[in-house]
């Protein structure tokens, strides 16, 4: 599955996947072959960032 362009369904797909799959938003960015910045800029737009403690954007 492509990793989606929309913020909200990118919100979804990526704290899914940080939650069953993977221990990092860099290990998620390397497995997906998705820029972290971008990602983290995306999801910025609608007032969500990464929370190491919690491996979630929140």
């Amino acid at each position: 599955m492509a990793v989606p362009k929309d913020p909200v369904m990118l919100l979804s797909y990526v704290n899914t996947k940080l939650r069953d799959e993977y221990s990092s938003l860099d290990e998620l960015c390397r497995a997906l072959g998705e820029s972290r910045e971008e990602m983290e800029k995306a999801l910025a737009a609608i007032d969500y960032e990464y929370s190491p403690e919690k491996n979630q954007f929140v």
